[in-house]
């Protein structure tokens, strides 16, 4: 197999002039500027698939706005990051996954530690845009240790590249198309009666929202496990 060869590349992001490795996202070299970019899928560590949209960029010379996680680096392009199109592009995306399920803050497991939560506050989102859909789905209490509430899930697919891509078990997956999307384990089966899960708790501490949590837990014990798997991930991204 030929490796492409890495070379450097300089282009201007907020009319800032940056330079980064060809192999690079937009998304990395800003993080490396310290140039902030909201996202929600993303996670350093994992492969990048931006379904969430947050960190939608607009780039010189084309009409459409692309998500920087996935969008590498090209030589002269000019990008910026926070524009008033793009500002009422994510609100809307943010609107849209306050809609979809039941994101009821004061009585989630998550209140004051979601990152959907502080996407809200940043943006000084304090209503949505569009009409809720607030579907429904049961939630999987089964496990002896976590829960699964499809209810609270935005979609992300931390959960499924973690167990996949750190666990090694694949035994996160989606299941069906639409508002009626959800993650599942295995074939469909009840968490307790999955043959591949681990029980390791990786796709919990990656959970962006409280969509996958651990029952009978102190927020102290909590932060804990997630700042063990958030450095082991940064190791991966490393290497």
């Amino acid at each position: 197999m030929i490796r492409e060869k890495v070379r450097v590349k300089s282009f201007k992001i907020n009319g800032i002039d940056v330079t980064g490795a060809s192999n690079q996202t937009i998304l990395e070299v800003a993080q490396d500027n310290n140039i902030e970019i909201p996202t929600l899928c993303y996670l350093k560590g994992l492969s990048c698939v931006g379904s969430c949209r947050m960190c939608i960029v607009e780039i010189k010379g084309s009409n459409q706005l692309i998500p920087a996680c996935t969008a590498k680096i090209k030589e002269g392009m000019e990008v910026t990051t926070d524009s008033p199109r793009i500002k009422t592009n994510r609100e809307m995306i943010l609107s849209m996954l306050f809609s979809e399920r039941t994101h009821t803050c004061s009585v989630c497991v998550s209140n004051g530690n979601c990152e959907l939560q502080n996407k809200a506050h940043e943006l000084h989102l304090d209503h949505i845009q569009v009409p809720y859909h607030n579907a429904r789905f049961e939630i999987d209490a089964s496990h002896k240790n976590f829960v699964n509430d499809p209810n609270r899930c935005i979609l992300c697919t931390r959960c499924i590249r973690v167990c996949d891509e750190i666990e090694g078990a694949h035994a996160l997956d989606i299941m069906d198309r639409g508002i009626d999307t959800r993650i599942i384990h295995d074939m469909d089966e009840p968490w307790a009666q999955s043959l591949s899960c681990t029980s390791c708790g990786k796709c919990v501490y990656v959970c962006p929202t409280g969509a996958l949590y651990e029952k009978d837990i102190s927020d102290e014990e909590a932060d804990k496990k997630r700042s063990i798997i958030m450095e082991l991930l940064e190791r991966k991204a490393q290497q």
